[in-house]
């Protein structure tokens, strides 16, 4: 999806502050675009990804770090198809505190690739990308 928001559209939209934002950035909850300014501009799936947040941490009452848990257990080498040597190195695969995208990828398949275009972030990190992925994963079982 082509990010078209500035930061502060996006977060007058969100009824939140530029602040908190950055913040959500910064504890990779999501990977905004940033123009070669380094200026950030968000998707409409940028923005449906922080209602998701916003509603889980205001609703659901869950922290940003359970938000992280839960990014953590997507099954990511499941997605891109990892091998059993890659599975064995890689810290998304052996971890269980943040997600993948939050991970420096080196000497596997994700080595080189932009995370924001990947489809463990763009299909399965929103609410309901996570609850398919659930079913579909279920239902081979």
């Amino acid at each position: 999806m082509t990010p078209v928001y500035s930061i502060s559209s996006a977060a007058e939209l969100l009824g939140i502050s530029v602040h908190t934002l950055r913040m959500y950035e910064r504890e990779k909850l999501l990977i905004p675009f940033k123009k070669e300014t380094n200026h950030r501009r968000y998707s409409k799936m940028d923005i449906e990804k922080i209602e998701c947040i916003r509603e889980a941490i205001n609703r659901e009452k869950i922290s940003i770090a359970g938000i992280k848990r839960i990014y953590s257990l997507i099954p990511c080498w499941n997605v891109v198809n990892c091998s059993k040597e890659e599975k064995a190195n890689c810290k998304a695969f052996n971890g269980h505190s943040k997600p993948c995208w939050s991970f420096e990828h080196k000497g596997n398949r994700c080595e080189g690739v932009d995370c924001r275009n990947c489809p463990v972030y763009v299909e399965y990190s929103t609410c309901s990308g996570i609850k398919e992925l659930i079913k579909k994963l279920s239902s081979t079982l």
